[in-house]
């Protein structure tokens, strides 16, 4: 089988969702280094030959270039065995992937970046802001964890997948302690790491 290239950089939380799906659904693939901070992913020519978006992660395969994390795992779950969905679980997968760009991963992603990375500093009212807003969407799926193993029933989905990309992330580049103040996302993270194939983003993408 010819092996996936995946563009991507290990600070991109979008990156470690693609990267697990293809390591837990034991696929080859390639890693292709996007200089995001030396600002590869704005130069005319990397748009106009990997992703007129200016976004990674982006999946190559077949000749395509796949991009937006939620597609490429809806790709991965259509052609790989280990991450098939059924017609009864595909349309809550989907529910709940949408829930997590709009919501969860939108705001934790732009909370750890202004708070770890942005230079300068953001105002302490937006970093506030933000953190509000990533509290709830947390909120909203330590309740959902509360009653189940899995974010879709009771085993492993590019549901959870898309979920996990940030919250794998140091503690001190999130600015939540998950494994204290939100106990079911916590098990819920334990059970998804038992996996075979996962690994730490930094380890996965380093």
């Amino acid at each position: 089988m010819t092996p996936y290239r995946l563009h991507c950089f290990k600070e991109s939380g979008n990156s470690y969702k693609v990267a697990l799906a293809l390591s837990i659904a034991g696929l080859p693939w390639d890693k292709v280094v996007v200089d995001y901070f030396g600002g590869e992913t704005r130069q005319p020519a990397w748009r106009a030959e990997v992703n007129e978006l200016g976004e990674a992660p982006v999946l190559e395969v077949d000749g395509r270039k796949l991009s937006q994390s939620g597609v490429i795992l809806l790709h991965l779950a259509e052609h790989a065995n280990a991450l098939r969905l059924s017609e009864e679980e595909r349309p809550e997968v989907l529910r709940w992937v949408l829930f997590d760009n709009h919501k969860f991963t939108a705001n934790l992603a732009t909370y750890r970046w202004l708070r770890t990375f942005a230079t300068p500093a953001p105002h302490e009212a937006v970093l506030a802001f933000m953190r509000q807003r990533t509290a709830g969407a947390f909120d909203i799926v330590e309740k959902h964890l509360g009653t189940q193993r899995f974010i879709v029933g009771d085993r492993l989905t590019i549901a959870d997948l898309s979920l996990a990309g940030y919250v794998f992330y140091p503690k001190e580049e999130l600015g939540f302690d998950i494994q204290t103040e939100y106990p079911n996302m916590a098990a819920w993270m334990g059970r998804i790491a038992q996996n075979p194939g996962w690994q730490a983003p930094y380890d996965l993408l380093g």
